[in-house]
C-alpha cells in the first residue's frame, strides 16, 4: 500500500478512475481537448469483472425518457466519429422492435421519441420477423435506427484513440484513497498522482471510493445473468443474424423489461436477457454457489415460450455482468457537493453503454467548468436525500 509520505510520482491535468466505457470516453474527450490525462483501471485489461465487457450492446433512438432521447442523436454522431478515428466498424444496424401493450405509457413515450414511429400489428410483425410473436392486445414499435454496438471492440477503440491523443492508460492499479484539495491526490497500489480535477467512473466500485469523501450514494450493484439461447432449427432464419433487436415494456408478467439481440456473438445463439438481477458485492460477484436459484432464467424461459417460439427454452450459455442501479434508474453526472473538482459518473443502471460518448463528453465538460452540452439537472446528486456524511 502506498504510504502517505511517498513522493508524488506524476502530475496530470486530469485523472479518470475506471477504464470501463464511461471512464474511457471521459478520458478520450479530455485528451481531445489536449489535457494531459491519466486513465486508471484496477484490473488487468481486458477483463470481465465490470459492466463494459462482452461483444454486444443495443443502441437505439427510441427512449421512454425524453432526456435520453434528446441525447441519442449526439451519441450516434460521436460513435460514428470514433469509428472514423479508429478505422473500424462499431455498429451494425438491425433495427429494433419495442414490444408492449397497446396504449402503454412508456410505449407511447417511445413512439413520440421517434416522431410517431411506425407501429406494427401482430400480423405485420409475424410477416417481417417470423421469429417474434406478440400476444393479444399488444403492439410493436419499429425503430429503424436501432442495432448492435460491438462492445468489446468499441472499448478497445476508444482506449486506443485516447492513447493516440497522448493519454496514459495504466491498468492493474487499484485506487486506495482520494485526498481532496486544489490539487487532488490519488493514491493507488502502485503510486501517487495529482491533478486539479479527478473524474470517478468506477462502476460498481464507485460507492466505496466516494464514501471516505463524505458521500453515501444510493448505488446498488446487481449481478445480471447474460443468457444465450439455441434455435430449435439451426437452419431456420428466425432470429438469425438478420433479425432485429428488441426490448419489452409494460408486460404484466415481467416487472422489468426483457431485451434481445440477434445471433452475433455465438453462432446460432440468440442473446435474450432480463433487465434486472440480484444484489451483489462486486468483489464477490462470481462466488454464487453452484445450483443457486436464478429466477431470471425461469422468467425468460416463460417469455421465450410465448414470444420466441423458435428458441429452446433453456439457455445454452449463461454469463454474468454487473449493473449499478440508482433508485430511479437515472444516471449520476455531477460534481461532488463539497469538492467541485471531483466529478462523479455513476449509476448507469444497465442502459448507459449506448450513451457513453455523450456521458464522457458531459463529465469532461463538468471537470473543465464548461457549459454542459446537454442538461445535467436530471442527474444531480442532490435529487437523493441524505447523501452527505461526515468524511471518514
Amino acid at each position: 500500500m502506498a504510504a502517505l509520505s511517498q513522493p508524488v510520482q506524476a502530475t496530470y491535468d486530469a485523472i479518470v478512475i475506471g477504464a470501463g466505457i464511461q471512464g474511457s470516453f471521459t478520458a478520450y474527450h479530455l485528451a481531445q481537448r489536449h489535457r494531459n490525462t491519466l486513465l486508471l483501471e484496477q484490473f488487468i485489461l481486458p477483463h470481465s469483472r465490470g459492466s463494459s465487457h462482452g461483444q454486444s450492446r443495443i443502441i437505439r433512438s427510441t427512449y421512454a425518457q425524453a432526456v435520453y432521447a434528446r441525447m441519442m442523436p449526439d451519441s450516434f454522431h460521436l460513435w460514428q466519429q470514433l469509428e472514423a478515428e479508429a478505422s473500424t466498424s462499431l455498429y451494425r444496424q438491425t433495427g429494433l422492435v419495442v414490444l408492449g401493450p397497446a396504449g402503454d405509457p412508456d410505449l407511447e413515450s417511445c413512439r413520440r421519441s421517434l416522431d410517431d414511429g411506425e407501429v406494427l400489428s401482430a400480423t405485420t410483425l409475424a410477416q417481417r420477423f417470423p421469429g417474434l410473436r406478440i400476444q393479444a392486445g399488444e403492439v410493436a414499435l419499429w425503430d429503424g435506427t436501432g442495432g448492435v454496438l460491438f462492445a468489446g471492440r468499441a472499448l478497445r477503440a476508444v482506449q486506443d484513440v485516447f492513447r493516440r491523443h497522448g493519454g496514459t492508460l495504466q491498468d492493474g492499479e487499484k485506487v486506495l484513497r482520494i485526498e481532496p484539495g486544489t490539487m487532488v491526490t490519488v493514491i493507488t497500489s502502485a503510486g501517487v498522482y495529482q491533478a486539479p480535477r479527478v473524474i470517478i467512473a468506477a462502476g460498481a466500485w464507485t460507492g466505496a471510493l466516494v464514501a471516505p469523501l463524505g458521500l453515501c450514494l444510493p448505488l446498488q450493484p446487481l449481478r445480471i445473468d447474460v443468457c444465450y439461447w439455441r434455435k430449435k432449427d439451426p437452419g431456420s432464419p428466425d432470429m438469425g443474424r438478420a433479425s432485429p433487436c428488441f426490448v419489452t415494456t409494460g408486460l404484466s408478467q415481467t416487472p422489468h423489461s426483457i431485451y434481445g439481440l440477434p445471433a452475433l456473438e455465438y453462432p446460432g445463439l440468440v442473446k435474450v436477457c432480463y433487465h434486472y438481477g440480484s444484489p451483489t458485492d462486486p468483489e464477490e460477484r462470481d462466488q454464487a454457489p453452484p445450483g443457486a436459484p436464478r429466477p431470471s432464467i425461469a422468467l425468460l424461459s416463460r417469455f421465450i415460450s410465448s414470444y420466441l417460439p423458435g428458441l429452446e427454452t433453456q439457455p445454452a450459455v449463461v454469463e454474468t455482468c454487473l449493473y449499478t442501479n440508482t433508485p430511479d434508474e437515472d444516471f449520476i453526472l455531477d460534481r461532488h457537493p463539497q469538492y467541485s473538482n471531483i466529478i462523479i459518473g455513476a449509476g448507469f443502471s444497465g442502459h448507459g453503454f449506448k450513451l457513453a460518448p455523450v456521458v464522457g463528453k458531459l463529465l469532461c465538460e463538468l471537470s473543465l467548468d464548461e457549459e454542459p452540452s446537454h442538461s445535467v439537472a436530471p442527474f444531480a446528486i442532490t435529487r437523493f436525500p441524505n447523501v452527505l456524511r461526515a468524511a471518514l
